[in-house]
């Protein structure tokens, strides 16, 4: 019996027109045009405004969600969420300048990251988004820059609880970790928060990332919502947020399928009842990054040159690992996997050969697709990375060996 290799989940969130890829209701020869350059990074407003529309359909009304800016923190793109969104998650004082210049109401803001500088905390303190505090230096300092604010810091504890999410990419929770405080140790800390004269505004519990498993999610959420209910006596005030993470992850590599999101919509459900009956008028929420804009997004190079070596076809490009690193392999996998590539102008192409696709780079690291099935593609022709509307840009070292920088669009 012959077998056959896994495939990438389709990619049928874009239309083709004309055998071209279209992003933006604009074939993608025409927009790069527009833009003048490549390599780009190219996000559809559209698609991002119906992934929300989805959430909102799948999820119970009484959650709120919350983009996590570090995903993608592109000011057009945080400008188009703040209108369709609930708040902001961010993770320095750079994305909280690009969260104020929006619409969104600084309460539904916050922070959190482990080492946060005395003048991020200051000015967390001065715009009046909540901090989540990620330990007990982390809680004294934030004390010691409300003296010299003069206003009180909107603190969150962040929970390092002894559970995590099973299945998930990376994992923030559980162990020994440098994100947030023990969960045996949060009582201690509130009664800090207490004695300090901060403002407690509730929790937030983030175990990991990357999670196509419906029912891991579910589970840890469950756990998450337990751990806030035994935490409440030793709260100073009422929890007004509970933030649970997110942990929803989308389709990479070949064999992955698409997260259930009803089943995870079902639990939900449940959830919310139980923090309505048990933490009162406390507002639960979700935090979610990639699965916002990650499928919304592509990645553009051009083609440069096309070299045939003992075999093997390569198309060495204008862009790779220094505008894309986790195409590339090497942002956190473990064994290097091909994220979805096509040859953008050619897409419906009947003539397909292997190739490999490979940045400009003096690296044997610098590769985009290994080996894959690709449209016949030439010089000039346009090379499009799927799934690359979250960690993309910001992720990537666009300083290494001085290569020109790519560009971003809202289309």
């Amino acid at each position: 019996m012959t077998r056959t290799s896994p495939q990438h989940a389709p990619m049928t969130q874009y239309r083709t027109e004309d055998n071209c890829l279209v992003i933006g209701d604009m074939p993608l020869d025409i927009l790069a045009h527009r833009i003048g350059q490549t390599p780009f990074y190219a996000y559809d407003r559209n698609l991002i405004s119906q992934r929300i529309s989805t959430l909102r359909n799948k999820l119970p009304d009484q959650l709120h969600i919350h983009y996590a800016m570090k995903a993608n923190p592109m000011p057009a793109v945080v400008q188009h969420l703040a209108g369709i969104v609930d708040g902001f998650d961010l993770a320095s004082h750079q994305e909280m300048l690009v969260a104020l210049d929006t619409t969104m109401s600084t309460d539904q803001i916050s922070m959190a990251g482990p080492g946060k500088r005395p003048q991020e905390l200051a000015a967390a303190i001065a715009a009046g988004i909540t901090v989540n505090a990620e330990s007990f230096n982390e809680i004294e300092q934030l004390a010691i820059q409300s003296d010299r604010v003069g206003l009180p810091a909107n603190v969150a504890v962040r929970i390092n609880p002894a559970f995590e999410l099973k299945s998930s990419g990376m994992k923030m929770g559980g162990g020994p970790k440098q994100f947030g405080i023990d969960e045996e140790s949060v009582p201690d800390a509130l009664r800090t928060i207490k004695q300090l004269g901060l403002n407690f505004i509730g929790f937030h519990i983030y175990s990991g990332s990357q999670n196509l498993n419906a029912a891991s999610i579910a589970e840890t959420q469950s756990q998450a919502v337990d751990l806030a209910i035994r935490l409440q006596v030793d709260c100073p005030e009422p929890i007004t947020k509970l933030n649970i993470g997110g942990g929803f992850g989308i389709p990479y590599f070949p064999g992955e399928k698409p997260l259930d999101l009803d089943q995870v919509g079902e639990s939900m459900a449940t959830l919310c009842e139980r923090v309505s009956a048990e933490l009162g008028k406390t507002n639960l929420i979700i935090e979610l990054g990639r699965y916002i804009v990650g499928e919304a997004g592509i990645y553009v190079c051009k083609i440069v040159d096309r070299k045939l070596s003992r075999g093997q076809v390569f198309l060495v490009t204008d862009g790779g690992l220094n505008h894309h690193l986790a195409a590339s392999g090497n942002f956190g996998q473990i064994i290097r996997k091909n994220y979805p590539v096509t040859i953008g102008n050619k897409i419906s192409a009947d003539q397909l050969e292997t190739a490999s696709v490979v940045g400009p780079l003096c690296t044997p690291l610098d590769l985009l697709a290994d080996k894959m099935q690709l449209p016949v593609a030439d010089i000039g022709d346009l090379v499009v990375v799927f799934q690359s509307g979250a960690y993309g840009l910001t992720a990537s070292p666009g300083l290494f060996l001085s290569q020109p920088e790519a560009v971003e669009v809202l289309v």
